[in-house]
């Protein structure tokens, strides 16, 4: 509990990011999973593994509490050309990735997608990207239906780093902030195009996270379209139907409405009313006034 709420916010970062246990245990799945890849594509196989990699907001510090999944890039090496076998099927070779690690002490082994998820008697779960690298750039994904896309983890990586250093080390916690946001309202933006939004919505940013939140929220409205910043995914809201825009919208301006009461409270001393209204917006784990 705080009596501030500059105070409130400070607990409240705290409580977002994994504690030294969690970072452990990220780390073991990841390199249990290397493991497991390594067992099955050996140098001897005709599909030998050439690397692991651990990608999404694990990767880039931007994942939060509770732990549910994780995401690990396998990249395969075309040995003798291999993936011209799987050219045109990509599900086949989905489907043996899977079909290798049957045998290992996971909960449940499943294709799931554009990935093949491990599951844990308890969280996280590992879901596996099984890519080869493309010699023209970036790295080729099944899409789900027999064919691939081309996708960039390392790319997106640099560009959060990048864009965290240069609004001074301030915008991954208010990323994590707004998972946090996102979660407790509906949770109806993607992670990735949510630290998009974020990373394009500022061109400076301080420590105050209080005002930039309320920034962020009187931005973002009827701005939800946000390019991959490794040129491959294009418009990254085009998940959204219309309905879900106009939803993430509504849901945007009751939280700018919100923010800009409690920025006022805060302002005029009344950290009781601010904490208030920002344990509405950012849910009970907020740290209530006391």
């Amino acid at each position: 509990m705080a009596t501030t709420t500059p105070a409130a916010f400070n607990e409240f970062k705290n409580k977002l990011l994994l504690t030294d246990t969690q970072k452990d245990t990220v780390n073991s799945r990841k390199s249990n999973t290397h493991g497991y890849l390594k067992d099955s594509f050996g140098a001897a196989s005709d599909l030998p593994l050439q690397k692991t990699k651990l990608i999404g907001s694990a990767d880039r510090a931007t994942i939060i509490r509770p732990l549910d999944d994780i995401d690990v890039m396998a990249v395969f090496e075309n040995k003798d050309n291999v993936f011209e076998k799987y050219r045109y099927d990509s599900q086949s070779f989905l489907y043996r990735i899977r079909d290798a690690l049957s045998g290992y002490q996971v909960k449940i082994v499943g294709a799931r997608g554009q990935a093949v998820r491990l599951f844990y008697k308890d969280a996280p779960h590992v879901d596996i990207a099984p890519v080869f690298h493309w010699n023209s750039g970036g790295y080729a994904l099944p899409n789900g239906s027999g064919g691939w896309l081309t996708t960039d983890p390392d790319v997106h990586d640099d560009y959060m780093s990048k864009r965290n250093q240069e609004l001074n080390y301030n915008l991954k916690p208010v990323v994590r902030m707004l998972k946090r946001w996102n979660n407790v309202h509906s949770k109806r933006l993607k992670s990735f195009h949510l630290e998009v939004l974020a990373a394009s919505a500022f061109t400076s940013l301080g420590n105050d996270s209080r005002d930039a939140l309320e920034k962020f929220f009187s931005h973002v409205k009827y701005n939800l379209s946000v390019q991959d910043p490794a040129g491959y995914g294009g418009d990254l809201s085009s998940y959204l139907t219309q309905s879900q825009r106009s939803d993430v919208n509504t849901s945007l301006e009751s939280a700018r409405e919100r923010a800009s009461k409690a920025n006022a409270a805060e302002r005029r001393g009344d950290h009781q009313e601010a904490i208030r209204l920002w344990r509405i917006i950012l849910g009970d784990e907020f740290p209530a006034y006391g």
